[in-house]
């Protein structure tokens, strides 16, 4: 096991202090990469050898760095390959390191029973195809024929589930540095079905997204939607921007836009988190003009509606469709 797979449970409030935890992990090795908001993977092969301690030893020590340097503690998942390393986590509580053994058919057995969603790339639309042919744990589709799988998913898609629900991790490392972000969480206070209600988180965090980047004068030219749901697993999509913005309303319609594309039917979400990245000046930011006048009236409605948050607080100002007797809790 050369692989952590390590998720700081830090509070969005506190999201900023992932670079710190990241350098702390390039103190043991230099192979780090970041996955936000809140992990990363680090490769310790030559770790193991200078430090003397086995990936489990080192796992330990930066557990209780982060405890008694920062004061937030983390789950750990370890493995042979980056993919494995992940599925670990899925099974780690804080305090106990979640080990895949190295041994191929100690792997298989690992593997047999998870749900095929464990997989990191597997979205829940291919879950339930695979499901609805009664393919619905990595045992089975380690079992399925490969023809088969490439019916129902695709060539290129069939062939990788295949591999990775058989062990095979052709994953690495890949060292880079955390992007600068801005992120807010929408938990639900109960595993929420309906896709009117997380259509309102997600207005509700697109409007405090687009009012924390205009406050800080700054346009992000990326944005990242991580839906997770009741069995602690999740899905993340990024989109690109047509251009860099800060206005909430294309910000929203971004956000609607990968939601739809999950193709949720029923889907228990627990919670709704979305990211601001690739973050930039605002006067650095070229905007394309338009002859709608709609739009501008728009831009203009919003700046005031800023100035009122500004003077009277965050909720002074608020969309219609969080308005109502139904409306999200801050």
């Amino acid at each position: 096991m050369t692989i952590l797979c390590v998720r700081f449970q830090l509070p969005p409030t506190r999201e900023a202090d992932l670079p710190r935890l990241l350098g702390m992990l390039e103190e043991f090795t230099p192979v780090v990469q970041a996955l936000p908001p809140d992990g990363a993977l680090a490769d310790l092969r030559g770790a193991e050898r200078y430090f003397g301690r086995n990936a489990l030893e080192l796992a330990s020590v930066i557990r209780v760095r982060s405890l008694a340097l920062y004061g937030v503690d983390c789950v750990i998942g370890a493995g042979p390959g980056p993919m494995l390393a992940r599925v670990a986590l899925r099974d780690a509580v804080p305090g106990v390191t979640c080990a895949v053994p190295e041994e191929r058919d100690a792997i298989a057995e690992f593997l047999a029973d998870k749900p095929v969603a464990a997989l990191p790339g597997v979205g829940a639309a291919t879950a339930r195809t695979l499901g609805d042919y009664g393919l619905d744990t990595l045992g089975r589709v380690a079992a399925a024929p490969l023809s088969t799988l490439q019916r129902l998913i695709g060539a290129k898609a069939g062939r990788e589930l295949y591999e990775k629900a058989n062990g095979v991790d052709r994953g690495r490392v890949v060292p880079n540095a955390v992007s600068r972000s801005l992120a807010t969480e929408r938990p639900f206070g109960r595993d929420e079905l309906d896709p009117d209600r997380h259509r309102r988180a997600l207005l509700s965090a697109a409007e405090e997204i687009g009012a924390r980047l205009r406050a800080l004068e700054k346009v992000c030219r990326t944005l990242t939607l991580t839906v997770r749901y009741a069995d602690r697993s999740a899905t993340t999509r990024s989109r690109r921007l047509n251009e860099p913005t800060a206005h909430s309303p294309d910000l929203t319609r971004a956000a609607y836009g990968m939601y739809e594309a999950l193709g949720l039917q029923r889907a228990r979400v627990r919670a709704i988190t979305l990211r601001a990245e690739g973050l930039d000046p605002a006067d650095q930011a070229s905007h394309q003009l338009t002859f709608d006048p709609v739009d501008e009236k728009v831009r203009r409605i919003e700046e005031v509606a800023d100035r009122a948050r500004a003077k009277f607080g965050p909720r002074a100002v608020m969309p219609g469709g969080l308005g109502g007797p139904g409306r999200l809790a801050a």
